[in-house]
């Protein structure tokens, strides 16, 4: 949508920023639940699984698009409960997508500039290997004649 707005020259791009803004927050704060928006109930779980998985006392979701909290929003705020170093990994698995490789980044930098004393990592791309060998378990899973 941004794009379609942007740069048409008809002097209402101040206005047409501020309908995206509006349009933007009406989205995000949509009350979302797991029958309507199952991608966020699923990764909320994987969120939780891997917490399970992980020493770190502090683990937040943030959203890139259409939810709540956003990526700068879910940064602050674990800075704000005292964290000295932010780690960040994306749910996209693969190199080639836009929100992986240009959004994401983008968002990140921006952060950096609010909080220069705290590190934020971005652990991106994968080793495709691990995925490969995580993805080839799955299907080693499937292939196995249940006893």
């Amino acid at each position: 949508m941004s794009l379609e707005w942007h740069g048409h020259g008809d002097g209402r791009g101040a206005a047409h920023e501020a309908r995206a803004a509006e349009l933007d927050a009406r989205i995000r704060n949509w009350p979302r639940t797991a029958r309507n928006d199952p991608y966020k109930a699923g990764l909320e779980q994987l969120a939780a699984a891997i917490q399970l998985l992980l020493p770190a006392e502090l683990l937040a979701i943030g959203y890139n698009e259409f939810c709540r909290p956003t990526i700068a929003e879910a940064i602050g705020g674990v800075i704000a409960q005292g964290a000295a170093r932010v780690l960040v990994i994306p749910s996209m698995l693969t190199p080639g997508g836009v929100h992986s490789e240009v959004d994401i980044p983008r968002t990140l930098e921006e952060v950096r500039r609010v909080y220069p004393e705290v590190p934020i990592e971005y652990l991106w791309p994968f080793n495709l290997q691990h995925v490969a060998a995580l993805l080839a378990a799955h299907v080693r899973q499937a292939m196995t004649p249940a006893t």
